[in-house]
This record gives C-alpha cells, sequence and structure tokens, in this order.
C-alpha cells in the first residue's frame, strides 16, 4: 500500500489533467498502481491496526473484583502485584500500577514534617479501630522511632490492662525496652493532663508503675496533634491497607468476616515477611536492617520484677485454638493461602 502522501499526489495530479502514464513516470510508480488507486480511492486509507495484547489482561477483571471488594478503602499495588504474580502474572509492576492509577481518584495530600529520634529513643504506640460494633477489631501498635519497625496485637477492646499487655509484649518482640514512650492522650493512660503543673500529667498507676519497673518514660503528644506522633500512625496507615484490608476483602468475597483470633494468626508471619523487609519510604532502608543497629541501644528487660499489672487477659498465641474463631481456621486459609 503506499504511503498517504503519495496517494495524494496521485489524485491531484490526476485532477490537474495528467494521464495515468505521466504521473507514473513523475512518481516512479507503475501505471496499474495508478489506475487502481485513481478508481479505487478506499484502499489509501489507513486501517487501524489491531491493540496489541497486554500481559496484564487476563488479570484486570481480577484487579477490580479486589478494587470493588475494598471499597471505599484502597489496596495498594504492590499487594495487588504479589497477588497477581502468585496467579501467574509474568509482567512488572510498573504496568499494574498504570493500570491501577487509572482507577484510584487523585488525592492531595498534606505536607509531612519528620521528625527523626536516635536509636533506642523513643517507642510510639497507639490503638488503631479497624471494626466498631458487636465485632469490634482493634490494633495495638508499637513504632520503634529510629528504625521504624513495628509491633502489632489485635484485641476487642483498649482497656488499660490491654495497653499494658501490648506494651510489654511489644519489649520482648523487639529485644528490649526504649529510653521513652510517645503516647496519645486516651483515658486508660492519662488520668488529667497538667495535673501538676504545665506537662505535668496525672498518670494512670498502673502505667506509671510499668513506667517506673522497666524504666521508661512516659511523654504525652499535645491534645489533637496526632501527627506529634506520625511514625505511629504513618504505619497504621500502611497496616490498614497492606493487611487488614487485602485479609479482610478476600474474606468478605467469601463471606467471612476477619476476626481478633485469626487477624493476629497472620500478622507475625505478615511482619516479619513483609513490613520490616520493604523499603522505607523515609529511611530508605529496610526496618528489619535498623532494628539490627537500634537493638544495641535498648534497655534490657527486667527479669526479676512484680508484675505492675494485674489481672492481665491471656496471652494470643499465634495459632489460635480452632474453637476461638469465627470458622474453621481451615477453611480460612483455604481462601487465604495467598497472604
Amino acid at each position: 500500500m503506499l504511503v498517504k502522501e503519495l496517494f495524494v499526489d496521485i489524485l491531484v495530479m490526476h485532477k490537474q489533467g495528467s494521464s495515468m502514464r505521466a504521473i507514473a513516470r513523475e512518481l516512479g510508480i507503475s501505471r496499474c498502481t495508478v489506475k487502481k488507486y485513481i478508481q479505487h480511492p478506499q484502499l489509501s486509507e489507513y486501517k487501524k491496526r489491531a491493540e496489541r495484547g497486554c500481559l496484564l489482561d487476563p488479570y484486570k477483571s481480577y484487579i477490580l473484583e479486589r478494587i470493588k471488594a475494598a471499597h471505599p478503602h484502597w489496596i495498594p499495588a504492590v499487594v495487588l502485584f504479589n497477588e497477581v504474580k502468585e496467579r501467574g502474572y509474568p509482567g512488572g509492576i510498573t504496568r499494574l500500577r498504570d493500570f491501577v492509577a487509572t482507577q484510584k481518584p487523585t488525592v492531595k495530600s498534606d505536607p509531612i514534617i519528620r521528625f527523626e529520634t536516635e536509636p533506642g529513643k523513643q517507642l510510639q504506640i497507639d490503638f488503631t479501630t479497624i471494626r466498631r460494633g458487636k465485632k469490634t477489631l482493634k490494633a495495638f501498635v508499637a513504632t520503634l522511632g529510629y528504625s521504624r519497625a513495628c509491633y502489632v496485637h489485635f484485641y476487642d477492646n483498649e482497656r488499660c490492662e490491654t495497653w499494658m499487655e501490648g506494651i510489654i509484649d511489644s519489649f520482648h518482640f523487639f529485644g528490649g525496652v526504649p529510653q521513652e514512650i510517645l503516647c496519645d492522650n486516651a483515658k486508660a493512660l492519662v488520668i488529667k493532663r497538667d495535673y501538676y503543673g504545665v506537662g505535668q500529667h496525672r498518670w494512670n498507676p498502673t502505667f506509671l508503675a510499668l513506667s517506673k519497673d522497666y524504666g521508661f518514660k512516659i511523654k504525652a503528644c499535645q491534645p489533637y496533634r496526632a501527627k506529634t506522633k506520625g511514625k505511629v500512625e504513618r504505619f497504621n496507615h500502611y497496616l490498614k491497607n497492606s493487611f487488614v484490608l487485602p485479609l479482610s476483602s478476600s474474606l468478605k468475597q467469601t463471606g467471612i468476616d476477619i476476626d481478633v483470633s485469626y487477624a493476629n494468626a497472620k500478622v507475625r508471619p505478615w511482619l516479619h515477611e513483609v513490613a520490616h523487609q520493604r523499603i522505607h519510604g523515609t529511611t530508605n532502608k529496610k526496618p528489619q536492617d535498623l532494628l539490627i543497629l537500634e537493638r544495641p541501644y535498648l534497655l534490657e528487660i527486667p527479669s526479676l520484677i512484680e508484675p505492675a499489672v494485674v489481672n492481665l487477659s491471656p496471652k494470643l498465641k499465634i495459632v489460635p485454638p480452632a474453637n476461638a474463631l469465627q470458622h474453621d481456621i481451615f477453611l480460612y486459609d483455604q481462601y487465604m493461602g495467598e497472604m
């Protein structure tokens, strides 16, 4: 087929009265070609080239289903990438990320001011609510300020003894005690702000006794200034979107709700294998690598002290008993083998 420019030349010369012989001679083509395009001008129209198949095409319906199941929340592209990769997707994450971006509304985020701490200096703690109501699901989260290593345990309440249990367990998880703990103004921790003067708060006696026994200072952030403990707040967002949401939305597609026991059965491996192995967006290093550097700066965990906490709830095991689950654990794992 002739290029469009050459075809136009044929028509123009023909309209101007040139013979087919003259056109063929001047353009260097055969008279048969000139005759064909003069008599059948539709042959010159470019046909739209068939679109090439995309490696991601077979997995787009699955991705859209996952996005729909998670709505109004959002599953990060890297999580979806790992899921379709396990289903045989041979391509890279860039193609997937571009497709997912077309489904996500653009939200302008506020600038974040970073405050860095020395190794072993600070542990930020928080309770984040995943679900309210009869089947409440809350997560105790502790984040080391230097390494960004995190500890997570799920509960159905945030009573004082639950806070204390989470704090003590986080010390054993990290392998030491930080110099200070930064918390918010939860009623279970702070009885009265500025009770003894500006910045001198009245703490819950159990929390105060725990700080004495384990040797850490207590620090509360300013009211309505959650960004003061931004490291743990940002991890809360990551936890919900990269762990809770993929887990719960996958279960939701089978008509099952995530519960405390099953979430705890899955979160510890996820912390070790995913959260602590990712390249952190601020430090540009793996939290696990920085935790190895931070651990020597942590205070030693006291071995022979009377527990400051009374009536602590029993520790939840990593693999819960079958009767503690909403459904048999094998039913969960049948659908959640990819997690």
